[in-house]
Formats: structure tokens, sequence, C-alpha cells
């Protein structure tokens, strides 16, 4: 195997040192550092003003940091913006798509944003569509639909350019459980193939489908690592238990 070769099956799809956002006086993000492989899914569990979204909109070039370094799927985080969106999908915590548009016309749309046309449009909008169960929708405007029918058709939108780093900002947020599952199922099958999953969460049952978990308290990383892992090292039985204590060690460590 060659010294490139060898370097590119190394690479890690995220990896970032120190990132810091502030606005103002106020520090968003502390200094996070992190590394996340190929294939696997990162879990991001802080709550609400955590922190979270602020990290999740730096790491897809939407935020520029204050200060840091670092890169997402291979490309520079601060020089290389533009080829990070390329390669990345991203589904907000709110619905991004355009309402009054059918929910096939919002896929045509977001697929030929990402160049796709013709027979390989028609293809993906079809398997994703029968993926996530959208056929008898695609007719509809994306205003009539559920709020977790929407939801499937922003994850959709996400995943039609096969993206190497698909990012997930509370995805199931106010989502049924049916969906919530499915959300998962799709998930883990999109990681299968390869593909990277980075997803902030403050559902404790969906964070345990993480391969590894990082909490966010603040805006630092408070703790990291495997679920099973995390429960084992505080001596808890479930990661709601994990959280509870690493958030109030936290708190009470910068209180003394």
């Amino acid at each position: 195997m060659s010294g490139a070769v060898r370097e590119a099956v190394r690479e890690a799809a995220i990896d970032v040192r120190d990132l810091t956002r502030r606005f103002g006086n106020f520090t968003a993000v502390d200094r996070l550092s992190l590394r996340v492989e190929r294939g696997e899914i990162f879990g991001f569990l802080g709550a609400n003003g955590a922190g979270k979204t602020t990290a999740i909109r730096m790491l897809c070039g939407l935020l520029r940091p204050t200060s840091g370094s670092g890169s997402v799927a291979g490309r520079d985080l601060i020089l290389a913006t533009g080829a990070i969106r390329a390669r990345i999908g991203y589904m907000s915590q709110k619905f991004a798509l355009y309402p009054d548009l059918t929910v096939g016309a919002n896929m045509r749309l977001y697929g030929g944003l990402y160049g796709l046309s013709g027979d390989a449009l028609r293809e993906r909008i079809a398997d994703l569509a029968s993926h996530l169960r959208l056929e008898a929708l695609l007719d509809r405007r994306a205003d009539s639909i559920p709020w977790g029918w929407q939801q499937r058709l922003n994850l959709a939108c996400a995943l039609l350019h096969r993206p190497e780093v698909l990012f997930l900002d509370e995805p199931t947020a106010s989502v049924d459980p049916v969906s919530r599952r499915r959300f998962w199922d799709v998930i883990a099958e999109w990681a299968a193939k390869g593909a990277t999953v980075f997803v902030t969460s403050h559902y404790m049952d969906e964070v345990e489908y993480c391969g590894r978990v990082a909490i966010l308290v603040d805006g630092r990383i408070a703790a990291q690592g495997t679920p099973a892992g995390l429960k084992a090292a505080e001596g808890c039985g479930s990661l709601g238990e994990v959280f509870l204590r690493v958030v109030e060690r936290d708190v009470s460590g910068r209180a003394a």
C-alpha cells in the first residue's frame, strides 16, 4: 500500500482542534477538539443552549470560528468551506425547505443545487422516496404534510447527493416515535455504507445508537466515549444518569 493510500485510510472525517466561537463577550463554543472517523456515528449530547448548534454550523462551514483549526471531509475548515459544503449533507433543527413547493419539487431543486440532473436525479429521488416512504406525498405541497413527514423530506434532500459526512441537528425533535425509529434505521444504513454521521440530540435513548458520544456543557466537551464506556466510568445504568452526573460535576467544579 502506498503512502498516499495509507494516509487516505487514516484521514478522519472530522478532525478539529481548539475550535472556538464567541459572540461579543459570550463564548458559545470553547476550544472544541474532536476526531470522528469515517463511517462512525458520533453523537453530540447536550441541553438546549449548550452550544451544539453553533458547533455543528462551524463544522458545516456555515459559521466562521473565532479561533481554532481543523478539517471536515478532508478539506480545511477555514480555507475550503465551499468544498466542504459540496461533500456534506446538513439537516437543521427547523424545516429549511420551500413550503410552497411540492415534496417532489423540493427534492428536484436540491438535487439540482448539488449538480444532479436527468436520470441520475430521478433515480436518487425514487430511491429515497421509497426508502423514506414519501412516494405518495411527492405531489403534495411541503407545508401540507405533517411535521414528521416534513423532517423525512428534510433528510431526503440532505442525502440526495450521497454526502461523505451527514450532519443532523436535532433531527427527531417533536417527531413521533415511529418516525424517530425510521430516522435511526436510515442513519444506521447510511453509516453502514461508509458515510459518517454527526448527530446532535437531547434524547438519551437515541444517543445509545451512536458509536461514540460527547457531552457538551456550556460550550465545552465535559465527557467523551462510547455509551457503554461512559456508563461504566460513571457507574451509571443509563446515559441519562451519566449526563446528569457529568453536568453536575462540571458545574460544581467551575463554582469551586
